[in-house]
């Protein structure tokens, strides 16, 4: 390598090892990044300059691998870090104001947890987002109607991070048969059980439903079959708790459904319907969960089912609260999408009824439900063959042993897999 002075003209080279400190500084640089520790620093509080709400800023000084957000009280926001390395040596939080009442955190196994105090009567949505420095987390905070926030809180369950924190020196040392009552494996084990399902008889009480073939009310025939679905799981599965939205011709909003769900804390929720069109040749079941509609078919049968909702509020599903609930319950849709297609089997393949496959759709009752949950098109009532089958004793004990028989296969692969993920052996294998 020769550098030429052109003020001097003179010829100079430059030693080997110089040629290789650039490459020496990069790997240096490099080695350092990978071994240096997440610090998170600092927890901020700003106004936002639109005066539409806040923005708490967690100051790091390298990204975290990944974090999520969650709001299950309008006064409350949990965040989870997941990063091993955090370090919070020295952390500043903010001081308390009339909005922002305290930030606690708390160290679990796989990074931290996060809990954000707002004041009494502070409405906002929450939503975040990396800075465009890449490192620091953005927590927006904006202003919203109470309603509204109430309503967006409903969909998910509080984190108690008291339950999550590992004291692994007691699955270390202890074998399963001799480890102790109270520790952490026996917790989460009760934790983990499937043992409670609500059960939802689709309308009743001044809303009927659909109208069927000879003036056959949905609500009669929902009603019927959950009765007969709840017995089949009381008999045959003993350990799970059977829960239902009503058990007569009562009406709960749909808006209070899955609250009524997500206070029951269940690990399923189960909504039965019936179909209806104009053409009374159309026939055959349909299972769905939730998400963006993929069909006309869909979007009809969605409309239908959330317009009972639409005369109690004026808020309707948009593609965005889909998509949002889809980021904050990923694995409950993962898992209604498995169940759904169980039941699809069960009914196409022992049943033998014409099925209409698996689908998506905005059904507002399972939005509100922050848990696995699935809603069951049984058929058309309006069709007059479907209408004598779903309204005979004999038609409603096949529909409900159908979807039993899916719980119960479901719950069997289910317990096998915790059985097999929180004993103690397997836990610490590498």
């Amino acid at each position: 390598m020769t550098y030429r002075n052109h003020n001097s003209g003179l010829n100079m080279r430059i030693p080997h090892i110089y040629r290789a400190l650039p490459l020496l500084f990069i790997f240096l640089f490099s080695f350092a990044s990978v071994f240096a520790q997440t610090q998170l620093y600092r927890v901020s509080n700003t106004a936002r300059s639109d005066g539409m709400g806040y923005v708490v800023r967690y100051h790091l000084t390298a990204p975290v691998d990944s974090f999520d957000i969650l709001q299950p009280a309008p006064d409350l926001i949990q965040m989870v870090l997941y990063d091993e390395e955090i370090d919070t040596t020295g952390l500043e939080l903010p001081e308390e104001s009339e909005k922002l009442k305290e930030v606690r955190l708390y160290k679990l196994k796989y990074g931290y947890g996060v809990d954000i105090y707002l004041g009494n009567g502070a409405y906002y949505k929450s939503n975040a987002y990396l800075d465009q420095n890449g490192s620091d987390i953005l927590v927006n905070l904006e202003v919203a109607d109470q309603r509204e926030v109430e309503r967006y809180s409903q969909q998910f369950l509080a984190r108690n991070w008291y339950e999550e924190i590992v004291d692994e020196s007691a699955l270390e040392v202890a074998p399963p048969d001799t480890a102790p009552k109270n520790d952490f494996y026996y917790d989460v084990k009760d934790k983990l059980r499937f043992d409670k399902i609500v059960i939802d008889p689709g309308h009743g009480g001044w809303d009927p439903g659909s109208i069927g073939y000879k003036g056959v009310k949905e609500k009669e025939i929902t009603l019927a079959v959950a009765k007969k679905l709840g017995a089949y799981i009381n008999e045959h599965l003993p350990d799970v708790e059977v829960v239902y939205t009503r058990t007569d011709d009562s009406y709960l909003g749909l808006a209070e459904l899955g609250h009524f769900a997500n206070l029951a804390e269940a690990d399923l929720y189960v909504s039965i319907h019936c179909n209806s069109y104009r053409n009374q040749y159309v026939r055959g079941a349909e299972v769905y969960f939730l998400g963006l509609h993929k069909s006309d078919a869909s979007f009809e049968v969605m409309k239908r089912e959330n317009s009972v909702f639409k005369n109690e509020t004026d808020k309707e599903l948009t593609e965005e609260d889909l998509l949002v609930y889809e980021l904050a319950h990923s694995g409950y849709i993962a898992t209604s999408e498995k169940i759904a297609y169980m039941i699809e089997d069960q009914f196409k393949n022992r049943a033998q009824r014409k099925s209409r496959g698996v689908k998506q759709a905005g059904f507002q009752v399972l939005f509100e439900a922050s848990m696995p949950a699935v809603l069951v098109e049984l058929g058309f009532i309006t069709n007059p063959a479907e209408q004598r089958f779903l309204t005979s004793d004999y038609g409603q004990s096949i529909m409900a042993s159908a979807m039993f028989r899916a719980i119960r296969d479901y719950k069997v692969e289910y317990d096998q897999k915790q059985a097999y993920n929180t004993t103690p052996s397997s836990s610490n294998q590498k």
